[in-house]
Protein backbone atom coordinates (compact mmCIF):
# COMPACT_ATOMS: atom_id res chain seq x y z
CA UNK A 1 0.00 0.00 0.00
CA UNK A 2 2.90 2.40 0.61
CA UNK A 3 5.02 1.83 -2.35
CA UNK A 4 1.97 2.55 -4.24
CA UNK A 5 1.26 5.70 -3.34
CA UNK A 6 5.24 7.01 -2.46
CA UNK A 7 6.09 5.86 -5.95
CA UNK A 8 2.97 8.25 -7.46
CA UNK A 9 5.61 10.85 -6.73
CA UNK A 10 8.00 11.76 -9.52
CA UNK A 11 10.82 12.12 -7.34
CA UNK A 12 11.16 8.35 -6.35
CA UNK A 13 11.75 5.08 -8.36
CA UNK A 14 10.83 2.85 -6.10
CA UNK A 15 10.86 2.10 -2.71
CA UNK A 16 11.03 -0.58 0.47
CA UNK A 17 9.58 -0.15 3.75
CA UNK A 18 10.82 -2.35 7.15
CA UNK A 19 9.94 -1.93 10.99
CA UNK A 20 12.59 -1.56 13.16
CA UNK A 21 12.81 -2.31 16.43
CA UNK A 22 13.84 0.93 18.51
CA UNK A 23 13.71 1.81 21.98
CA UNK A 24 11.16 -1.14 23.13
CA UNK A 25 8.63 -0.47 19.72
CA UNK A 26 9.28 -0.84 16.28
CA UNK A 27 9.48 2.13 14.02
CA UNK A 28 8.28 2.73 10.07
CA UNK A 29 11.21 3.26 8.21
CA UNK A 30 10.96 4.09 4.51
CA UNK A 31 14.53 3.37 2.00
CA UNK A 32 13.86 5.05 -1.36
CA UNK A 33 15.67 5.12 -4.44
CA UNK A 34 15.22 8.63 -6.47
CA UNK A 35 15.21 10.10 -9.76
CA UNK A 36 19.04 10.30 -11.15
CA UNK A 37 19.99 13.92 -10.17
CA UNK A 38 17.20 14.09 -7.40
CA UNK A 39 18.58 13.76 -3.76
CA UNK A 40 16.23 13.17 -0.51
CA UNK A 41 16.12 16.80 1.26
CA UNK A 42 13.72 18.30 3.79
CA UNK A 43 11.20 19.13 1.13
CA UNK A 44 10.87 15.44 -0.33
CA UNK A 45 10.75 14.40 3.06
CA UNK A 46 7.99 16.22 3.63
CA UNK A 47 6.13 15.30 0.77
CA UNK A 48 6.77 11.60 1.22
CA UNK A 49 5.32 11.78 4.73
CA UNK A 50 2.81 13.66 3.63
CA UNK A 51 1.37 11.86 1.08
CA UNK A 52 1.76 8.45 3.35
CA UNK A 53 -0.65 10.40 6.13
CA UNK A 54 -2.99 11.36 3.23
CA UNK A 55 -3.13 8.36 1.44
CA UNK A 56 -2.67 5.14 3.78
CA UNK A 57 -2.51 6.12 7.54
CA UNK A 58 -1.08 8.41 10.02
CA UNK A 59 0.68 4.79 11.66
CA UNK A 60 2.30 4.52 8.50
CA UNK A 61 3.79 7.33 7.93
CA UNK A 62 7.89 6.48 8.39
CA UNK A 63 9.88 7.78 11.87
CA UNK A 64 12.72 7.27 8.80
CA UNK A 65 13.39 7.99 5.18
CA UNK A 66 16.60 7.25 3.70
CA UNK A 67 17.72 7.40 -0.13
CA UNK A 68 19.54 4.01 -1.31
CA UNK A 69 21.02 3.48 -4.53
CA UNK A 70 19.28 -0.04 -5.29
CA UNK A 71 17.07 -2.35 -3.82
CA UNK A 72 17.50 -5.96 -3.46
CA UNK A 73 15.35 -8.30 -4.97
CA UNK A 74 15.02 -11.87 -5.51
CA UNK A 75 16.10 -13.56 -8.75
CA UNK A 76 12.46 -13.39 -9.67
CA UNK A 77 12.37 -9.85 -9.28
CA UNK A 78 10.67 -9.44 -6.18
CA UNK A 79 11.64 -6.77 -3.28
CA UNK A 80 12.94 -8.69 0.06
CA UNK A 81 12.06 -6.50 3.11
CA UNK A 82 13.13 -9.47 5.06
CA UNK A 83 16.49 -9.52 4.01
CA UNK A 84 16.78 -5.89 4.56
CA UNK A 85 15.68 -6.38 8.14
CA UNK A 86 17.49 -8.54 9.02
CA UNK A 87 20.99 -6.69 7.93
CA UNK A 88 19.50 -3.68 9.44
CA UNK A 89 18.99 -5.14 12.92
CA UNK A 90 22.80 -7.35 12.19
CA UNK A 91 21.20 -10.50 12.01
CA UNK A 92 22.83 -12.77 9.30
CA UNK A 93 20.27 -13.33 6.05
CA UNK A 94 18.99 -16.67 5.21
CA UNK A 95 18.54 -17.88 1.61
CA UNK A 96 20.78 -14.79 0.18
CA UNK A 97 21.75 -17.35 -2.55
CA UNK A 98 18.34 -16.36 -3.96
CA UNK A 99 18.38 -12.59 -4.47
CA UNK A 100 19.69 -11.39 -7.51
CA UNK A 101 21.71 -8.61 -6.39
CA UNK A 102 22.96 -9.77 -2.32
CA UNK A 103 25.34 -6.75 -2.85
CA UNK A 104 23.08 -4.55 -2.33
CA UNK A 105 22.24 -5.65 1.30
CA UNK A 106 25.56 -4.04 2.17
CA UNK A 107 24.15 -0.54 1.36
CA UNK A 108 21.78 -0.99 4.66
CA UNK A 109 24.52 -2.01 6.84
CA UNK A 110 25.08 0.42 9.44
CA UNK A 111 23.34 3.52 8.45
CA UNK A 112 24.44 6.21 10.18
CA UNK A 113 20.82 7.43 9.71
CA UNK A 114 19.47 4.78 11.60
CA UNK A 115 21.65 5.00 14.97
CA UNK A 116 19.31 8.13 16.50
Amino acid sequence: EIYRHVEQLDEVVESIVIGQQWEDDVRVVLFVVLTPGINLDDRLEKEIRRTVREKCTPRHVPAKIVQVAEIPRTKSGKIVELAVREVVHDRPVKNIHSLANPEALELYRNLPQLQD
